[in-house]
C-alpha cells in the first residue's frame, strides 16, 4: 500500500498523562499547613504545569484565587495573581493584595489557570465559552499559555464538552496546544482483566461512575513572542 507524504514539518503536539502520586508527601504553605489539591490535581502536578509553561519571573494568574496556585508560583519564583474582570475589561490583582490598585492586563501573564464550567458561563453555549476564553486570552503576554481544567461536562458528555471548548478557543484566537488527562485515583497494581478472582464493581455516585480523571486543555497565544519579552 502506498504511503501518503505530507509537507507538514511542524513537531507533533506533546502528549502527557498525570498519574496520581503514590507517595504520601504533600507540600505545605508558609504556615506549615498541607496544600489542598487544585480541583483534584495534586500540588506536585500543578507545580509541574507552572514550571513547564512559564519562565522565571513570569506572572501566573488564577481565576479562582486558589491557595495552592499562589504557593506553587511563589516557590518557583513566579508572581502569582488573581484574574478578575470588570465588564469587558480584564484586570489583574496582585496576590496577596497589599493595597495596590489593580493593574491592567497590558503587562501580560505567562500563564492563566482557569476552570470550566463556571457559574456565570453557560457551558452549553459555544458563544458564551468563546467570550470568556477571549477575556482570558487578553490577559496573556505574547507566547503565554492558558491551562483550562474541565471539572465536569454538560450532561456528562465529557468528549463533546471538550470538543466544544476547543472549537470556542480557536474562535477566540487561541492555538490548541495539547490535552492532558489527569487521574484522580491511583492505577490498580494489576490489570483487572488479568485477575482470576472476581473484580469489584467501580464505585457509583447517583447511578453514575465516580469520575476517575480530569481533562486539562492547554492553549497558546497566537501572537508571536516578542524578542525582548
Amino acid at each position: 500500500m502506498s504511503q501518503t507524504r505530507t509537507t507538514d514539518t511542524r513537531p507533533p503536539a506533546p502528549v502527557a498523562l498525570l498519574l496520581r502520586p503514590t507517595h504520601a508527601h504533600r507540600p505545605t504553605d508558609a504556615a506549615g499547613r498541607p496544600l489542598p489539591d487544585w480541583y483534584g490535581i495534586h500540588p506536585d502536578h500543578l507545580a509541574l504545569l507552572i514550571a513547564r509553561y512559564t519562565r522565571d519571573g513570569d506572572t501566573v494568574l488564577d481565576t479562582d484565587g486558589h491557595p495552592t496556585v499562589a504557593a506553587a508560583a511563589e516557590h518557583l519564583h513566579r508572581r502569582p495573581g488573581v484574574a478578575v474582570t470588570d465588564g469587558e475589561t480584564p484586570y489583574v490583582w496582585p496576590e496577596p493584595l497589599d493595597g495596590r490598585s489593580a493593574v491592567t492586563a497590558r503587562q501580560g501573564a505567562g500563564l492563566v489557570l482557569a476552570t470550566l464550567p463556571r457559574v456565570d458561563v453557560d457551558s452549553r453555549d459555544p458563544h458564551a465559552i468563546g467570550h470568556v476564553l477571549g477575556v482570558w486570552r487578553a490577559l496573556l503576554r505574547p507566547g503565554g499559555f492558558l491551562v483550562l481544567l474541565l471539572t465536569t461536562g454538560p450532561g456528562g458528555g465529557a468528549l463533546g464538552h471538550r470538543s466544544t471548548v476547543i472549537a470556542a478557543a480557536r474562535a477566540a484566537g487561541l492555538l490548541y496546544h495539547q490535552h492532558i488527562p489527569a487521574l484522580l485515583l491511583p492505577l490498580p497494581e494489576t490489570e483487572p482483566r488479568a485477575e482470576t478472582r472476581p473484580v469489584s464493581r467501580p464505585p457509583l455516585r447517583g447511578g453514575r461512575h465516580v469520575p476517575a480523571h480530569r481533562d486539562l486543555l492547554v492553549f497558546a497565544s497566537m501572537t508571536p513572542e516578542a524578542a525582548d519579552v
